[in-house]
This record gives structure tokens, sequence and C-alpha cells, in this order.
């Protein structure tokens, strides 16, 4: 399915003008949007803009029940989805993506004029990892200058294709991917779906040139390229191994060139050899990660961001990049530090993307935003010389010991989730049931194809005990490397992955509150 930007315009207006006139929408009025992506979910976004309506995107992957919550909470006043329901038509009015064609034949309406940037244009509710959702309203003016600020240090140019993965009811693909690319005169090229073969066929097909990513499918995709790695034999495994050791200094110094074309047949595998930019977002990203995907010639940058900044504060420089940090601000955003502790202190942002406030929740507003417009972002990181930031954590999720030092979690995490044995982590302080003192956990979710594989290899079954040595191996090792009060006492393995929010982030509060009982 494939439109141009003249049929868009045309099916745009007149979807506008069949919504106004049927459901008696107008400007101001919240309308709900909720199912997979597809040209349908940004056309109908897109109506809505038209007509200067509130567009509420609504996480496909929820149940019933909490989309209903939303409604509720949203007062909106009619719900665009690909799987309407009874339930949903007893809150507000619907209509279902296969029925909006039926006023793509109706008269189009003109834009409303009245519309400004100050007006509201999207309700996001917060993914919630540290507990209730909360809707942030972001303006026109919150989202075309996020935009514009992208502009400013990112190259992007009319036929450019960008690939779109990441669902459309988060705001980095909203603002990122699809208001960027329609107001960039992009190619946006929606995947099919999350599945590996899919995205991988579909990437070999259009040859995207920018990639928005999370930092989760970008850690499937370096284990994927190691699986296939470890299976070249001979003289070609150690001509790999040996680039690969010597990539790492090179890509520091800037001399990539060496870099790209020994590993460009990774990339072309993948669909991905023509990429201009792949862009993590979402979550932090590992090190580890972002280390390995530019030593085989990725041109990875990691950006950061939070639904209430519209959604991005910080990015990379394409041409001075730091893997581990999360960039230098946009322009036109400040960042600075408050309540440092030993360099260490939570980043405020201020600047024209921060959002308006929450929805109907003045009290959650004055406890983050400040009457000078600087928001707290809840993150703890520190700054360098050369104003490049680096996050060390959350901070509600600090951990502070009986002797008073501070543990990130998160620190910990990152070199826990570089074995190839770990798929997923979460470390806890937890009560020792023997001795009633504090220690730390490690909660893992194992690689189990990983621990197979190794398993075989050493002619060994995989075990409940075995897998139990492995990983007290592999935290042994990160142990060696930590002060006493950051190491790892305990595991405690997991035959499931972790709960998550929709930008596949653990929910930590979730543990916090009931430890190891949650399933």
């Amino acid at each position: 399915e494939r439109y141009t930007y003249g049929e868009l315009y045309t099916i745009v207006k007149m979807l506008a003008k069949g919504l106004t006139e049927t459901f008696g929408l107008k400007k101001g009025d919240h309308v709900a949007i909720r199912g997979s992506n597809c040209p349908e979910w940004i056309i109908s976004a897109l109506a809505v803009h038209w007509f200067g309506g509130v567009v509420v995107p609504i996480d496909a992957r929820l149940t019933e029940s909490e989309a209903l919550h939303i409604l509720r909470l949203s007062d909106s006043k009619l719900i665009i989805t690909d799987s309407p329901s009874e339930e949903f038509a007893k809150v507000c009015s619907q209509v279902g993506f296969d029925e909006i064609k039926d006023y793509y034949k109706s008269p189009g309406m003109e834009r409303e004029k009245a519309l400004t940037l100050e007006d509201l244009a999207v309700l996001f509710f917060t993914s919630g990892t540290t507990g209730n959702s909360k809707g942030v309203m972001l303006s026109h003016k919150n989202i075309m200058s996020n935009v514009d600020q992208i502009y400013m240090i990112l190259e992007f140019f009319p036929g450019d294709n960008q690939f779109l993965i990441l669902p459309l009811h988060h705001v980095f693909p909203y603002t990122v991917g699809f208001i960027l690319s329609i107001t960039s005169g992009l190619i946006l090229t929606i995947a099919r779906s999350f599945k590996s073969n899919e995205l991988k066929q579909d990437m070999q097909a259009t040859k995207p040139l920018i990639v928005l990513a999370v930092p989760l499918l970008l850690e499937k995709i370096v284990q994927g390229i190691e699986r296939e790695l470890k299976k070249q034999k001979g003289l070609k495994k150690g001509i790999i191994g040996m680039f690969s050791a010597i990539a790492s200094p090179l890509t520091k110094r800037n001399i990539r060139g060496l870099s790209k074309k020994v590993f460009k047949a990774i990339r072309e595998a993948l669909g991905m050899d023509q990429l201009r930019y792949l862009v993590s977002g979402g979550a932090a990203l590992p090190e580890w990660v972002s280390r390995k995907l530019e030593i085989w010639g990725f041109p990875i940058l990691q950006g950061y961001g939070l639904t209430e900044t519209s959604p991005v504060v910080s990015v990379n420089p394409p041409e001075k990049p730091k893997n581990a940090s999360i960039g230098l601000p946009l322009p036109g955003v400040d960042v600075k530090l408050i309540d440092e502790i030993e360099g260490v202190g939570e980043l405020v942002v201020r600047g024209p993307n921060v959002m308006v406030g929450y929805y109907k929740n003045p009290k959650a507003t004055r406890e983050v935003l400040s009457e000078d417009g600087w928001f707290r972002t809840g993150d703890l990181g520190y700054i360098d010389d050369e104003g490049y930031i680096y996050i060390t954590g959350r901070a509600k999720s600090v951990i502070v010991t009986r002797g008073g030092k501070n543990i990130y979690p998160e620190e910990i995490e990152e070199k826990i989730g570089e074995s190839p044995f770990v798929e997923e982590v979460l470390v806890l302080m937890e009560k020792n049931a023997n001795t009633g003192l504090d220690e730390l956990v490690a909660h893992i979710y194992p690689n189990f194809e990983a621990v197979d594989e190794y398993c075989q290899k050493k002619g060994e079954m995989p075990c409940e005990e075995n897998i139990y040595d492995i990983l007290m191996g592999e935290i042994k090792k990160v142990n060696e490397k930590m002060a006493d009060y950051k190491k790892i006492r305990r595991i405690v393995i997991r035959e499931e992955e972790f709960p998550k929010t929709s930008t596949k982030k653990i929910k930590r509060y979730l543990f916090i509150q009931k430890g190891r009982e949650v399933e």
C-alpha cells in the first residue's frame, strides 16, 4: 500500500471532513487512536490535527480495560482503532481502521485556521516504569520545536527513506519518525512487524537511510551477528577476529573507513548498508552494544529524551560521538544538574520542547515543572568538560546502603548484561533470609540458546545446576571490577522474561513493591 504526498493531502482533508460531520468533532476535541502501525494510523492522526483536534495515542498491547481507563482519563470523544469494542462504544464514539476509507469520498475541508502553536497537539500517556501513568500534554510548539532542533544537527533530504519499526503510540517514533518524515518530505516505510525475519526482509527490500530503534532491538541485532560470526571457520574467522580487535581503537580516532569495508557484508545481510543514521532512544543503550555496532560500521547515534520533552533532549553529534554518552543538548535546550553529590546530580531540562503539563493533574505538574520552566527528569547523571551528558540511573531506583553509599543498579546491570549468557537482568537490594542483612541480588533471565550451545560443546546437559554455575561465573567476573559495596551476593534465575513497558523497559517498580512474587 503506497501513498504519494498529494494523495495523502487529499485523503486527510476528506477524512477530517467526514469525522467532524459524522461525530460532531471540533477544534480541541480529543481523539484516541489505538492499533498497530499502518497507513490508517498516520492518516487518522493527520486528519485529527487537520481539524485542530488532539491525538491521544493508545498502546495496542494494552488490555481492553487499560485502554478504557485511558479513554476515560483523556476525555476522548472518539476512538479510531483496528479492534472496535462494545466496551469502547459505551465510553465514546468509535470507528474502525477498515471503516475510515468510507470517508475518503466526501469533499475535503480546509485546515482549521484558528489553530496556534500553543494549542495542544497530542496527549501521551506515560508507560509507567515507576507506577501510575500520567497524561503528558504536548503542544504543536513542543513537537515542532523538537523537529526543528533535530534539523539543526542531523541531515534529512526529501526522498530519504526512513524505516519505521517502533510503535507510533510512543513519542519517539511519533515525533522523530512520523512528524519529522512528513514535514521533511521523507519516504516513510512502515515495518510489517517486529519479527526479526520480516524486519530483515523489509530492510533488504527498502535499503533505509534512517532507522529508529530501542536498545532491546539493537541488543538482539548484536547477539544475532555474534552468533553468525561464531559460525565462521578457519582463515575467515581469524581475519574477522583480528579486525574486530583493531577496529575499536580505530573508531575512537574517527578512522572508520576500514571498519566499514571489512564488515560491509554484515550490514548488507541486514539491509542496513545504506544507513546514514541508526538512532537509539527510549532507554539507555548499553555501552558494549554501541561499541560493537560502531566496530561493525553501523552509524549508531545514541540520544536521550522523555515523553515530557517531546521527546529529544540530547543526541551524539555524528562527527564526534561518544558512545558511553547520551550526547550534547539540542540547540535551544538547556540542561543542568541539581542536588549534586560527588559530581552526580539530577538532570533538569528547559526549552521550547518541554511539555505544557500533565492533563488534569496540577499537583504532579508542580512536582516536576518549575515556574521558570525547568523540568525535573528524575534521571541522575553527570556532564563532562565538553558538555556531553552521561546517565548513571534513575533517582527513584538509587539504592542507598547503610553506610550512606549510593548504588546505581543500572550501572551494574549494564556490566552483567555484557555476558552472552544473560538476556535480561534486574539488580535489587533484598534482605538475606538467614542474616537479615541487605544484599545486592541479580535477577537474571538467561539467554537459554547461548547456554545450550555452551553446554553442548562441553558435552553436558543444560540443567539448572549448570545454568547457575555459568551465571555465577559471569557474576564473579563483574564483581572483580566492582567496589565491595556494589558486589552481587546472590542471583535469582527467571524462567520467563521480565514484564516490560511498551518501550521495552523492565517495570522495575513492580519488583521493588513485590520482589520475587512478580510473574
